[in-house]
């Protein structure tokens, strides 16, 4: 493993505005999940095609991470977080002036190529954590990033049933643009990066992953939760827009606030890792995704079920992320960003792969269909798991 010269640590409020920073980033990329049956009217565009929107953007974002988030490793990131932030918050207001479904696909293609801070300030903090408080760092922060996620969804159907579905686009490039002010002037100024071309840069990711097997198996569990993860959310907009449910969007938003308390829950899951039980905390993790989903077929009529399967299915996926991702950054200090990298693009090929199957799997069995789905990509995650877990401890 390679180490950086010991930090000093972070503090509690540069902690705090990294985890503000990224939940704002990451949400960015969620607006639309509760949107989908509005935006459909509005274009007259079918429940199965809206979900295109979900699909494009999530496309968009690892286009992104794998393109720019190495730059972390060679550019001095207290200017590149803010000026991404701004080309972010362009995107967002093109989003927001959208004439059609199609401009409005590729807007929201720009939206997640470029709403990267997140995936920038993660391995920022591991760099700026002492090696004792890594695992709270980073898992605060990661929390903060699948708060914004969850939060999006119940701020976005609330604005939209008040001022119309483009509103929220409005308000997130506004706030994006005061979060890259801020930061600004908050971030620390940098060590010196990496030399060597941009072509070098993007192809040391590959490297640098094929190097290590077990950074191959962790990339591999985190596409299949994330799958998961996604395949869940886009499917249960489609579930409770539909009878017995019929809600609208801003009380589909709302069910976002009992995921909320999930991430909330798990926000420590980084301090497993310090203790050294990473690796038996993710197969714990992925057990209580597949509990959550029998709770959510079991109950698909009841709402209550539906809010217990959203609460365990958030406090284990947001486990998982932390775990995977604090143990990927003690494999090589000089290249977190591009760890990253692999991490977030693996994540999200893996959560375009769910919610393109949403619209299909709906289509063909209704929420049986997609819980069926969920239930066969989680029990994958634990075979490999199963067969992998003692290498994996070579991260641990």
């Amino acid at each position: 493993m390679t180490k950086l010269a010991p930090s000093v640590g972070m503090s509690q409020s540069l902690t705090l505005l990294f985890s503000i920073a990224g939940g704002m980033a990451v949400g960015n990329l969620y607006w639309v999940q509760p949107l989908l049956h509005d935006i459909g009217d509005a274009f007259h565009i079918l429940p199965g095609h809206a979900g295109l929107l979900v699909t494009l953007t999530q496309i968009g974002y690892a286009v992104g991470v794998m393109l720019i988030v190495p730059l972390g490793d060679s550019h001095n990131r207290r200017r590149l977080i803010p000026a991404m932030m701004a080309v972010s918050a362009l995107a967002l207001l093109a989003s927001a002036l959208s004439p059609s479904f199609a401009f409005l696909l590729v807007s929201l293609f720009l939206v997640g190529l470029t709403t990267v801070t997140g995936q920038l300030l993660i391995p920022l903090a591991g760099d700026l954590a002492a090696d004792n408080q890594r695992g709270r760092i980073v898992g605060t922060v990661v929390s903060g990033v699948l708060t914004g996620i969850l939060a999006s969804r119940t701020v976005s159907g609330l604005v939209a049933d008040a001022f119309g579905w483009r509103a929220i686009y409005l308000f997130a490039a506004v706030m994006t643009l005061v979060l890259a002010a801020i930061l600004w002037r908050a971030l620390p100024g940098d060590r010196p990066r990496q030399a060597g071309s941009y072509l070098q840069l993007l192809s040391s990711v590959v490297t640098v992953v094929r190097q290590h097997p077990t950074v191959q198996v962790t990339l591999l569990l985190g596409a299949l939760g994330f799958s998961v993860f996604t395949l869940f959310w886009t499917g249960l907009t489609f579930l409770l827009s539909a009878s017995p449910f019929g809600f609208s969007a801003s009380q589909i938003g709302l069910v976002g606030l009992v995921g909320l308390a999930g991430a909330l829950a798990a926000r420590r899951a980084g301090r497993l890792h310090d203790r050294g039980w990473s690796v038996g905390a993710t197969g714990a993790a992925l057990l209580l995704v597949m509990v959550s989903l029998v709770i959510a077929e079991a109950g698909a009529t009841s709402i209550i079920a539906i809010l217990v399967a959203v609460l365990l299915l958030d406090v284990a996926i947001q486990a998982i992320n932390v775990l995977n991702q604090t143990r990927l950054f003690a494999v090589d200090a000089q290249a977190r960003s591009r760890l990253n990298t692999a991490f977030v693009v693996s994540n999200f090929i893996g959560g375009a792969i769910g919610s393109a199957l949403a619209g299909t799997l709906w289509q063909l069995g209704g929420w049986s269909g997609i819980t069926t789905g969920e239930m066969m990509l989680t029990a994958c995650a634990l075979l490999i798991w199963l067969a992998q877990r003692r290498r994996l401890r070579g991260l641990s």
